[in-house]
């Protein structure tokens, strides 16, 4: 059986959309990634592991920008150039190429986190 026209164009606009959206994950990934300043102790960081840190690398915004983990003590990791030093724990700071383009200070919750991180995305993605 064959396909009609408006489903052949539909099929290459999904094509061509999931190919582009790779794309831009793929280049994220290379330049992106999510700075996790934390420290012993802090509950709110227990928190974000327990909802959110299994399922965050398997996550679109994991792949666009990989989580790395820093201490609350320790010195800003070589390479990372941040707009003003971590106060609270945890602070989230989307990194683009090592600069710090976008933060999140605490966590909110799991509902809360995602949309904040995805308008840092969308954010980051504009520039």
């Amino acid at each position: 059986m064959q396909s009609s026209a408006p489903l052949r164009r539909l099929r290459r606009t999904l094509i061509a959309s999931a190919l582009t959206l790779a794309g831009l994950v793929a280049s994220a990934r290379a330049e992106m990634a999510l700075l996790m300043v934390e420290q012993a102790g802090c509950v709110y960081c227990q928190q974000w592991n327990a909802e959110i840190s299994a399922i965050y690398p398997l996550t679109d915004e994991g792949r666009a920008a990989p989580l790395r983990r820093v201490d609350l003590a320790a010195p800003t990791p070589p390479g990372v150039t941040l707009d003003r030093p971590a106060l609270f724990t945890p602070t989230f700071v989307l990194l683009d190429d090592g600069r710090e383009v976008g933060r999140i200070e605490g966590y909110p919750g799991e509902d809360f986190f995602w949309g904040l991180l995805g308008g840092l995305l969308k954010q980051a993605a504009a520039r």
